[in-house]
């Protein structure tokens, strides 16, 4: 009584069919895909953003500890 067998998603899958259809069904995949895509690429944005302050160098500082003795 816990848990569906094989054959219960199997059935529930072949009427979700019927209902929406194979294309939509393939549409909505696509669409979630280029969403999550988005996703991903608005995360890896941000962390470029926050590492970009801390990769810079100071050229004044660079230049006094060449001429430091």
């Amino acid at each position: 009584m816990g848990g569906l067998s094989i054959w219960h998603w199997l059935i529930v899958l072949v009427i979700v069919a019927l209902i929406f259809g194979t294309k939509k069904i393939g549409n909505m995949g696509a669409d979630l895909g280029k969403a999550v895509k988005g996703f991903k690429d608005g995360v890896k944005g941000e962390e470029e953003k926050e590492e970009a302050p801390q990769s810079t160098i100071d050229v004044k500082t660079r230049e006094k500890d060449k001429t430091a003795p």
